[in-house]
């Protein structure tokens, strides 16, 4: 049979949320909708729709679809061996003889996989083992491999272990190799489906879900999908403006700085921020305007004589002496 990718029949990376899921087949829905759509296959597009929401709307069928593995749209594909033993049929072998999916769909939740019955059959098996516990664990990763993306050797857990590790300390067959996304952000989660614990009763296993968290950094800060850098210039750069070479998290930049910056003004590098496929964050240089930790004599008096020339009230809201 053919290999389906019902992610991307919706639109959705694989570790999406149950409600993006549901978000992108009812904008997905509405687009191909037979009675109201005018493009071209939308009838066909439909099934295919209702048929990846089929699975990936319903934990038990994703996560068997999932242990599949990964394979192009297309793709000649056969199960592995003891995929059907393993409960991967969700419902308890659920009759679906009266909808109209594909052959991919029938033959994978439709009962023909080791329950000795026929796509679309209403032989039913005994109710499937259920799956292990998922696993929560923490990644910690810099602000510069959250920017560019990176891969991490994650140590899987075992009778004596329960987070997530990297690098040396996830040696052996007890670790798998993941992809962290270019533009991950704090708070984002990933997973690693069948990498959580074994089930007691001989059914899937559960899944490794990680937590991403991003270490402070010297130099930059992280708002939202924006970075910061608060940049120091002198009295002398703020009054006349200048010219300065910017590190960015992608390479130096020039940036000018306008005649009269203010102390806090924010310049904007637009795109320059955290990546992401809705619209890339921003990168802001902050102003600082800082003084030497000692001044000349010369300079106190240079200062002097621009404060008898100046008319500038910095304070007018403040009392008179």
């Amino acid at each position: 049979m053919k290999y389906k990718d019902y992610y991307k029949i919706l639109g959705v990376p694989r570790d999406a949320k149950a409600e993006d899921i549901k978000k992108a087949y009812r904008r997905q829905a509405r687009k191909f909708h037979p009675d109201v759509s005018k493009e071209t296959g939308a009838e066909e597009k439909f099934k295919e729709i209702n048929e990846a929401n089929e699975v990936l709307g319903d934990p038990e069928k994703r996560s068997a679809y999932d242990q599949l593995g990964y394979y192009q749209p297309g793709q000649d594909f056969r199960p592995p061996p003891n995929w059907g033993g393993r409960g991967a049929r969700s419902g308890g072998g659920a009759d679906f003889s009266g909808a109209d999916f594909s052959d991919f769909f029938s033959q994978m939740f439709g009962g023909d996989m080791g329950g000795g019955g026929q796509p679309g059959s209403t032989h039913r098996r005994s109710r499937a083992a259920p799956r292990g516990q998922d696993v929560e664990a923490t990644l910690t990763l810099s602000l510069e491999d959250a920017f560019l993306g990176c891969e991490k050797q994650i140590a899987l857990p075992g009778r004596a272990q329960t987070g997530a590790q990297t690098g040396a300390q996830a040696g052996g067959q007890n670790s798998v190799k993941m992809r962290i996304p270019a533009g991950s952000l704090p708070g984002q989660r990933l997973r690693l489906a069948g990498k959580g614990e074994p089930s007691p009763m001989g059914g899937p296993a559960g899944n490794l879900l990680l937590t991403l968290q991003i270490s402070p950094h010297p130099l930059y800060r992280l708002e939202g999908k924006d970075i910061y850098l608060d940049t120091p210039i002198t009295p002398s750069e703020a009054a006349l403006g200048t010219t300065l070479t910017v590190p960015t998290l992608s390479g130096n930049l020039r940036l000018k700085v306008p005649v009269a910056a203010r102390s806090g003004q924010k310049l904007r590098l637009t795109g320059r921020g955290m990546p992401a496929s809705d619209g890339s964050g921003d990168f802001f240089v902050q102003l600082q305007i800082v003084l030497p930790p000692s001044l000349s004599q010369e300079e106190l008096d240079l200062y002097a004589r621009l404060q008898t020339l100046s008319s500038f009230d910095p304070r007018p809201a403040f009392p008179r002496d």
